[in-house]
């Protein structure tokens, strides 16, 4: 697997310049042409191509499932903006960063309040080993893992496993949205944000079932929408779950080094940049939430300091997939296949 990495944790906390608020700080203002251009073209797309696999559906079904592949990257970029919404970078004005993300937040299935609040978490603890799963892809570390019963390690293994995360992941993704969070710092707005998507959606889901029939219904933008989910999966497990991803105790983790070292730069080919809204750039979105996805390349491009990176490539970020525990003597990613040997050799 190809990923360019600090030589040292020292070596890339001295290359982190202590003013990147300021250098990055031209890019995180929003412009509102490119915003109303990005979000007319994406619904426009999605539209149209929604409209696409209705009709297709008359003349080939392979043909409707061959577009189901377009339409789930123009979901993801839906979801995209949605995201840039929850950051407040989309769009100068809260109020329409609010209006807008609750609108792509039901074309993509997601309670918007509660998505931002439980995202936000996540990026205030990404690679911090005393603060993991809120809004993370949960990881045991290998001294956690081989210190639970055998029931518990065949639980955990089993969620790990890619054909997991890519079949039974989405249902839960799905599942878990439609639920009010359980968290006692919890605010109101999240739970009505859950309430009112939730009869928001069985309301569309009857209108269409009864103009369209459930059967059209399912065979067309459920298998977009199941595709659009699995990449999504994917993305972020790429972006954060590699080998050499930075990850440290509470009192030792720093926010700079977590976000530049602990979130993957994934080169995607142009056209799946595209349909990603540039979130592969990651390392850029960590380090500064407020740069909006269209500005996430020139960002990258503006210092030096984003080249600490490590870089993945497509099929690098399928490999990934194998990995599951953190070894914290070696401070890396690794498979349960690497974990057992290194556990066997470390007893003796």
């Amino acid at each position: 697997m190809t990923a360019t990495v600090p030589v040292s944790e020292s070596q890339s906390e001295s290359r982190i310049p202590r003013n990147w608020r300021a250098l990055v700080a031209p890019y995180a203002q929003a412009s509102r042409g490119s915003a109303i251009y990005q979000l007319a073209t994406t619904v426009g797309l999605l539209i149209v191509a929604l409209v696409a696999l209705y009709w297709t559906r008359k003349i080939s079904y392979l043909l409707t499932l061959g577009l189901s592949l377009p339409t789930a990257g123009l979901l993801t970029r839906t979801f995209i903006i949605m995201h840039d919404c929850g950051h407040g970078s989309f769009f100068t004005s809260r109020r329409a960063n609010d209006i807008v993300g609750v609108l792509t937040g039901f074309l993509t299935f997601m309670p918007y309040a509660k998505w931002r609040r439980e995202h936000a978490l996540h990026h205030a603890s990404s690679g911090d080993l005393d603060r993991r799963g809120i809004g993370d892809i949960y990881t045991l570390t290998m001294k956690e893992y081989f210190s639970r019963g055998w029931l518990g390690r065949l639980g955990y293994r089993l969620t790990r496993t890619p054909a997991f995360l890519l079949t039974i992941g989405p249902v839960y993704f799905f599942l878990h949205q439609r639920l009010p969070s359980l968290r006692k710092d919890a605010a109101r707005d999240e739970m009505t944000s859950v309430i009112l998507t939730n009869i928001s959606l069985i309301g569309l889901i009857a209108i269409l079932v009864m103009v369209l029939g459930t059967k059209t219904l399912v065979t067309t933008y459920l298998p977009a929408y199941y595709l659009s989910v699995i990449g999504g999966i994917w993305l972020f497990f790429a972006q954060h779950q590699f080998e050499d991803a930075y990850w440290a105790e509470h009192e030792e983790w720093d926010y700079a080094n977590a976000a530049i070292r602990g979130s993957s730069y994934l080169k995607l080919p142009r056209i799946m940049q595209w349909f990603t809204g540039n979130i592969g750039l990651h390392h850029v979105h960590h380090l500064a939430p407020k740069v909006p996805n269209y500005k996430l390349e020139a960002a990258h491009h503006s210092h030096p300091m984003f080249a600490l990176a490590p870089v993945l490539r497509a099929p690098d970020a399928i490999r990934v997939l194998r990995l599951a525990l953190y070894d914290e003597d070696q401070r890396k990613l690794v498979s349960f296949g690497e974990a057992r040997r290194r556990w066997r050799t470390r007893r003796g």
